[in-house]
This record gives structure tokens, sequence and C-alpha cells, in this order.
């Protein structure tokens, strides 16, 4: 953390047997807590550790070993697997003595206390403080309370239980069955072997307000196949099936493929944006998974500014415009109707920044695609992260 900030007192110093963790809602901020998770994990190395997580997030911490059992909780739909009953009889059975509330939601926090966990530890928001036997509250400096990039808001969670100070790297692991997958899509769309591979990412669930438009992706697409002599895979999920088709078709190029008719796991995603160079991309989920895998990322960003996302260890391009008086207005939809903060940012600024940092790498020479399989404890592909 920032040395002006204080760090948080510790509520718990005797390591409890069974830990429950209520992991984020989102992908970006799911892989921005990786952090936390490693310094937990780290720091009660016996003790059960249970994350309780949406389901779609099932294939992200594959390979990482931090947690002995994933939970999936869906809130919004009624399943005797996963939803509010089941996951509480799950709770309550379990007996946990601890359970840690990353999200600031007061749903979590009334599940930790019917379920009966001994200790419950979280941000003290949303009239939820009396539930909490370990209250977090965001620091203040001369007053006012500090906003924080995500890692650094989730690490004083970590804070809290003890744990001591750890490296803000984001860090997932890729799977044996992650490089099959892969090696399929590979082959599939004819995807060169030698590293020279852009993925784009075009998701926005959080709104429309953040995606870049389509001709822009298409535009962009098109000059690092034609010019740059890279291949271009446009990623996407469920729900950008069309946008990533539509980009692949106006980009009119033969290096320029997609997701869209793959296997679309994020087990498989994280595999494919390994074998990548860099990400242009939204400011979204996928956006996050790149840079925990080490790649760079030049991010496109609109209503929401880079704060949340703000990482040092991130090999990071942060673009957006500030000679808008509405930028970074945080608004899902776009309240004047125009969309400047995007369309704005134009094909020819982002291209630049993509050239330049091509420029300036040369070909990856550990991460070489076509490598027998070789997994490494408790990750495969990655440096130890500790203190760095």
């Amino acid at each position: 953390m920032d040395g002006e900030i204080p760090r948080m007192p510790v509520y718990r110093k005797n390591a409890p047997a069974n830990i429950g963790i209520f992991l984020p809602t989102w992908l970006g901020d799911f892989v921005m807590a990786t952090p936390t998770l490693r310094a937990i994990r780290g720091h009660f190395p016996t003790s059960h550790l249970v994350g309780i997580m949406r389901p779609y997030l099932k294939e992200v911490l594959g390979g990482t070993g931090w947690l002995d059992e994933q939970w999936y909780f869906n809130p919004h739909k009624r399943s005797r697997e996963t939803g509010h009953f089941a996951i509480l009889r799950k709770i309550r059975a379990a007996r946990f003595d601890m359970m840690i509330l990353m999200p600031n939601s007061p749903r979590s926090a009334v599940l930790a206390w019917f379920g009966r966990a001994a200790e419950r530890i979280g941000y003290a928001r949303n009239l939820r403080g009396p539930l909490l036997t370990g209250k977090v509250y965001r620091p203040r400096i001369d007053g006012h309370t500090v906003d924080l990039p995500m890692v650094d808001y989730y690490l004083r969670l970590s804070e809290a239980v003890g744990c001591p100070e750890e490296s803000r790297r984001l860090h997932l692991a890729i799977t044996q069955a992650d490089e099959q997958s892969a090696d399929q899509v590979f082959h599939e769309l004819d995807l060169r072997r030698d590293g020279r591979i852009v993925t784009v990412n075009c998701s926005g669930a959080y709104g429309s307000a953040k995606l870049w438009p389509v001709e822009h992706f298409a535009q962009l697409a098109r000059r690092i196949a034609g010019t740059l002599d890279h291949d271009v895979l446009v990623m996407c999920g469920p729900n950008e099936l069309v946008t990533a088709r539509q980009i692949v078709q106006l980009a009119g190029h033969p290096r320029v493929v997609s997701m869209a008719d793959q296997p679309l796991g994020l087990g498989t995603a994280k595999a494919c944006i390994r074998r990548s160079r860099l990400m242009v991309t939204t400011d979204s989920g996928p956006r996050h998974m790149a840079a925990a895998l080490g790649r760079c990322v030049v991010t496109v960003y609109g209503p929401v500014l880079p704060l949340w996302g703000r990482n040092p260890t991130v090999d990071a391009v942060d673009l957006y415009r500030n000679d808008l008086e509405c930028v970074g207005c945080g608004r899902r939809t776009c309240p004047r109707g125009h969309h400047q903060c995007m369309r704005g940012l134009s094909v020819e600024r982002v291209y630049r920044e993509v050239a330049a940092w091509i420029a300036r790498h040369d070909l990856p020479k550990r991460d070489v695609v076509g490598l027998p399989y070789q997994p490494s404890s408790p990750a495969l592909f990655s440096d130890d992260v500790r203190g760095q």
C-alpha cells in the first residue's frame, strides 16, 4: 500500500481452521482480488479455504491452488444447488471460523450472519456494519475518504486478518485442459505459432457507454494484421458473438479471426490470451485476465476512468479523453447521447500505441507456443509473484 495510507488493524491473530470467502461478482474485480487470495493462502497455509463465487467464474482460478473448494452461488436464479437457501445450508454446515466478504453487498453479510460464521470480516458499507465482527473502512487522509484501486481495496481485507504486505501483481494460471483447448482453437483458426498475435476484446458488460465502436475495432484490426504483420484474434463471450463476427467481416483481412465459433470457456480464453503478445481492450473483465497473464493491455476508457484498475505491476497503456467536461461520468449509457468519450478515441491514436509497443519489444523468448505441456506448481507459465 502507499506509504501515507495506514495499514488496517488486525482482527484475527490465530489461524482459523475453516475460512469462507465471498468472492467478487464481476470478472475484472474477481481477477483483481487474486493478490488478496494469494495473501490469505500464504498466511493460513493449513486452513481450509472455500471460495464462494458466481458459476460463470469457475474456470478462472484453475491451476492456482489457493482454494480447497469452490462453491457456486447465483442469487438471481432459483436453484437447489446455487440459490440462496442452498448456499446458506452449506455455510451453516461448514461452521466457518471466519468469513471474508469481498463484495460490499448486504446479501453476503446477511448470509454469513445467518450462516453462523464465528467471525465476519468485510467493509462496513451499505448499512451492514452491525452484521460484521471485523469492520474494514476505506482510508481517510486529512478527513477525506480516499478512493483506492480495486487491488488495494481488496488487499485491505487481507491486512485486516493479519496477512503481511503482499505484491499487487495479478496472477492466473493455465491448466493442461486449457492448453489443449487452445491448441484446437489455434488449429481451427490457423493462427500462427511464432507469437505474432494481438488479441482484441470488445466486451462491455457494464453497459454500452464502455463500448468502442465496432468500426473502430475493425479498422484497427485490419491495420495491425496488414501493417504490423500480426494475427488478430477477437475475443468474445456469449453476449458478444454478433459484435465479434462484425469486426471480422468489416476488417476484411484473412489474418483477423474471432472466437465466435470456438469454445467460449474462460479457461480456453486464458490460454489463448497467454499465447498473444498484447491485448487491445475495453475496460472489462478480459482486460484484467490479460494483465494477470503478463500481457500488455492497451485500454480504451470512457465513462469510468482508470483509477479502479490501476496497478503499478501491469504493463498498461490507458487511453481516454481529457478534453470533455463529462468524461468519467460513470454512467452505463451516455446521458448526453453523443458517446464522444469513446467515439472520439481515434483508431490512429490506439494504433500508434500498439505499433510503438511492438517496436519496443522483441518476440517472447520464454512463452513460445507449441512447447510441450510442463506444469509448474502452483501455476503454469508464471514466475513467483510474492514480493514483486
